[in-house]
């Protein structure tokens, strides 16, 4: 398939945006348990702004992959059948409620509402951090099925696509999360890039085996199948025209092996080894500049990861459509 930058900068974004916000929620719970420091509503609430940022950044990437933005409503009517029209209701209730989190401890409005077994006091921000947890795991599963639900793309049609989207928006959420508490001074880095390297070594182990079933996926179709000609000796010349079409553009992404090899060894380089040596060495040399760096590289190398995992699916029309005569 070819890779639309607007796609790639949507889901990588809001991937990170969603993450995040799961960071900053986990945590909260573990300070409430007592089992880190707690923070300051502030630190709280300019979390929730980078995230709502990076969530509102991902949905204005989408609209230029459109062809008629002002028809774009109508994408959501048909919820009933399309994981597409789910991700765009999915999507505006998560930036809702991540935006309430936000103002929630901007303004402070932290004070107990009631107290569970006399020991769990619960807060509207823990309220809704919760409903923000359920939809952000909800529109995790939204982005990953409209690729996953695909039953001719092979490279794609697996829950091991769910799967990689899940832990590499984890792990660049929580790696961003560590970012956030250096420059914040916060004693929350160690934990934050913990779960990053957690969630990161995850998501290397899905890619990974991904990346082995796809490069070993044989088409059940040819040209003899797809043209009733079942000679053995056939091969296409000619797509029937002389230059290129919808078809040769939108389905067929035009890099050769040697290039696409590149970038699978730089993606794997950058979103999976990179950053875990340079939170590694954070801990080592207790750097507040390095967990900067291990998301910057890591966000990278994920746009990269996500250019390669349009390449991977192979259309079944690029039987016919690859050839130019």
């Amino acid at each position: 398939m070819h890779p639309a930058f607007s796609v790639i900068f949507l889901t990588t974004l809001i991937g990170v945006g969603q993450g995040l916000f799961l960071a900053l929620y986990t945590g909260q719970l573990y300070a409430l348990a007592n089992l880190l420091p707690a923070q300051s509503s502030q630190f709280y609430a300019l979390g929730s702004l980078v995230a709502l940022v990076l969530l509102i950044a991902g949905l204005i990437a989408s609209i230029f992959h459109l062809g008629r933005p002002e028809r774009a409503w109508r994408a959501a009517t048909q919820w009933r059948t399309s994981w597409l029209s789910r991700e765009v209701i999915v999507l505006p209730m998560a930036m809702g409620l991540v935006f309430l989190y936000g103002l929630v401890h901007w303004f402070e409005w932290t004070s107990p509402l009631f107290v569970i077994s006399g020991a769990l006091p619960l807060d509207l921000s823990l309220i809704i951090g919760a409903l923000g947890t359920l939809v952000t795991f909800a529109l995790f599963l939204c982005t990953a099925m409209i690729y996953a639900s695909l039953k001719f793309i092979k490279a794609w049609h697996h829950p091991l696509t769910v799967a990689n989207f899940l832990f590499l928006g984890l792990g660049s959420g929580f790696m961003l999360a560590a970012a956030f508490s250096a420059y914040e001074g916060t004693a929350l880095v160690g934990f934050y890039a913990t779960w990053a390297v957690i969630a990161t070594l995850l998501g290397a182990i899905s890619r990974g085996v991904s990346l082995y079933r796809n490069g070993r996926l044989k088409c059940k179709v040819d040209l003899q199948s797809g043209i009733g000609v079942h000679h053995s000796n056939l091969k296409q010349q000619s797509q029937g025209f002389m230059g290129g079409s919808f078809n040769t553009r939108e389905f067929f992404h035009g890099k050769s092996p040697a290039t696409l090899k590149v970038i699978r060894y730089a993606f794997l380089l950058m979103v999976f080894v990179m950053p875990v040596v340079l939170i590694v060495l954070s801990y080592a040399i207790e750097s507040a500049t390095l967990p900067l760096a291990a998301f910057a590289v890591q966000y990278l190398g994920l746009i990269l990861e996500r250019y390669h995992f349009f390449t991977e699916a192979q259309h079944p029309q690029n039987l016919y459509y690859q050839s130019m005569a």
